[in-house]
């Protein structure tokens, strides 16, 4: 069976820029992303630089209380998500959910909550740790689930990150 996927709109948010023609004319100006790390103290590392998005405001979407539960990828794949279905123009009322869908990529999101609450376990102890953390912070899905949320679709969404925590059969049927 062969299957078919149209990509009718991007959003794109980087080191280089905030929206896909930002970076786009960033890419065509030859600018670097690359500049001192800003969003944590590095100064106990060997590398302090890093490609950091930088002028981002998350309160463009979402409620400051919202935003305090959010990971930082999630509040960037959600502009993203935004950002793509409006480059797309799409009309939701003409579109056959099961057919529509939003695909996100993520290195490894969700790292701060990762580190932060690494440091409760290892500071206060696991009864320290609430189980809904896992829930309200799971790398995978969050994402995704967010940007259907805010585009008002009930299409087929997945989240991808560039490490599995489960075995990967090698096919992409599951996208």
């Amino acid at each position: 069976m062969t299957r078919r996927v149209v990509v009718t709109g991007v959003g794109l948010l980087s080191s280089v820029g905030i929206g896909t023609q930002a970076n786009w004319q960033a890419l065509l100006a030859g600018r670097s992303g690359i500049g001192p790390i800003t969003h944590f103290d590095a100064s106990a590392h060997a590398v302090r630089i890093a490609g950091e998005v930088k002028g981002f405001d998350p309160l463009r979407l979402t409620d400051k209380k919202d935003a305090k539960k959010m990971d930082r990828f999630i509040h960037y794949a959600l502009a993203a998500g935004v950002d793509a279905v409006e480059d797309a123009k799409v009309d939701f009322a003409q579109v056959d959910p099961p057919r529509a869908g939003c695909l996100v990529g993520s290195g490894i999101g969700g790292i701060e909550s990762i580190v932060e609450w690494h440091k409760v376990l290892l500071d206060r102890g696991p009864g320290r740790i609430s189980g809904s953390v896992a829930a309200r912070r799971r790398r995978e899905g969050v994402a995704d689930g967010r940007e259907s949320l805010a585009a008002r679709d009930r299409g087929v969404f997945r989240a991808r990150v560039a490490r599995r925590t489960v075995p990967d059969s090698g096919s992409d049927d599951d996208l």
